[in-house]
């Protein structure tokens, strides 16, 4: 088969917080300058300028969203997030360009990434592999990956992370906010702080290759004997904070088997909600990452390869229990439960609004009327995609609603979604109310 690479282009990475800092201070300098331009050509027309449309324009975000890629880390971390939560409560046209940062980042070019490597195996580092393809098959936010083959013969991927990136996560966050914020994406008011920073935590997380191995290695002992998974084993001896080595898993991009026929398609996804509820109320631990990059497609044996463990979170019980009686009320047709359960999970807060908890409610009855359909539902064929896109885009107009939920509640609602866009893509229907009759 041929390997995969990665998308971007070969660039270096900026690795002081005073540059990355300097970097993301030039995109807000260039949109304040592009909207002050644009608001004064209005003027100058007798016109009244909407400052929030002239903040979020295509060309800011192209800007935004081009640094982002070009500088890694926490700060491209930050914007992919933004673009999988917003990507469908936007205008097409934005939400493409946000998609770029969902879709691969730059990459190291070799001297940067030979000194890397000189730094965490020590110079003489080459003679412990037969080879080592310098350019990286995948590239994401935090590092980059190469195809490599050990002296035994042993094929393996080696993860590794961009340098400065773990000592930038704080300002990098912080600085990406306030660009947020700038750029009018983030309604006033809104306090973000509790998720900046649980999403700083979860960042230095993720970027502790140690910690990755480790829940790798856990979920292997979880799903031990269950078939249509694979995941790689983990090499031990070359393995660092920064560095990553595991066994290189055949495969392609699980969107590619949108080709395959219906059943193939429609078992993919049976497994992956299967293991969705597994993890939620099983095995109360769940990688939380949504990006379809993590998931690869065996055509062959029509296996499913799970990579990337480094966003794994435990589930607490009581957030175990609070989606199990959301499922109860929903599949009940029980709005009062679903209030109970949505203010129990931080969907909305006590002193919310009264139409903004109706609206947030309205969201979660849309959803679950699909899952109480007795045959299989069809993820990319129903109508209520387009209904909860414009329930939502009628939510985020609501300026005056800000509360953010929980860290644990955003992370996973983040998982479902992201597992629901797999779905229409790749045209699956399953069944789904087996599976929540099941835990229910």
């Amino acid at each position: 088969m041929t390997e995969p690479s990665a998308t971007g282009r070969a660039r270096a990475i900026p690795a002081s917080r005073l540059s990355r800092a300097s970097r993301l201070g030039g995109v807000a300098a260039g949109i304040a300058t592009s909207a002050a331009f644009d608001g004064a050509v209005a003027l100058a027309r007798g016109q009244r300028p909407e400052w929030q449309s002239l903040l979020v324009t295509p060309a800011n975000l192209t800007r935004l969203a081009n640094q982002l890629a070009s500088m890694r880390g926490a700060a491209m971390k930050v914007g992919q997030m933004m673009s999988m939560d917003a990507g469908d409560m936007l205008p097409p046209e934005i939400a493409n360009i946000l998609a770029r940062l969902r879709d691969g980042a730059d990459f190291m070019p070799p001297k940067q990434l030979q000194a890397v490597l000189n730094a965490e195996w020590g110079a003489g580092w080459r003679q412990q592999f037969a080879r080592f393809d310098p350019r990286p098959i995948a590239a994401a936010s935090i590092g980059q990956v190469h195809k490599a083959r050990l002296r035994d013969g042993a094929e393996v991927a080696v993860k590794v992370q961009y340098p400065g990136v773990r000592r930038a996560i704080d300002s990098d966050v912080d600085n990406v906010a306030s660009l947020m914020r700038l750029s009018g994406l983030v309604p006033k008011g809104m306090d973000l702080a509790p998720l900046l920073a649980e999403a700083k935590t979860q960042l230095h997380e993720e970027a502790d290759y140690l910690r990755e191995a480790a829940s790798l290695m856990r979920f292997r002992s979880l799903m031990a004997g269950r078939p249509g998974f694979a995941l790689p084993n983990v090499h031990q001896p070359l393995t660092t904070a920064s560095v990553l080595v595991m066994d290189f898993m055949e495969g392609v991009p699980v969107e590619e088997a949108v080709t395959a026929p219906q059943h193939v398609r429609d078992g993919i996804m049976e497994r992956l909600v299967g293991l969705l509820f597994d993890e939620l109320m099983g095995f109360r631990l769940m990688q939380t990452d949504p990006n379809f990059a993590n998931y690869r497609w065996q055509p062959e044996e029509d296996g499913l390869v799970l990579l990337d463990f480094g966003a794994t979170r435990a589930v607490p019980s009581a957030l175990a229990e609070g989606y199990r009686g959301l499922m109860r009320a929903g599949m009940a047709a029980d709005r009062a439960g679903l209030s109970d359960a949505g203010l129990a999970l931080g969907f909305f807060a006590e002193d919310s609004a009264q139409r903004h908890k109706d609206m947030v409610l309205d969201m979660v009855e849309t959803a679950f009327a699909a899952l109480r359909q007795e045959d299989a539902f069809d993820f990319a064929g129903s109508a209520i995609p387009e209904t909860l896109r414009d329930q939502g885009m009628a939510m985020s107009a609501e300026r005056d609603f800000t509360h953010v939920p929980p860290a644990d509640t955003f992370f996973l609602q983040r998982k479902f979604g992201g597992l629901f866009l797999l779905g229409a893509r790749l045209n699956a229907r399953v069944a789904l109310r087996p599976m929540i009759d099941q835990w229910m």
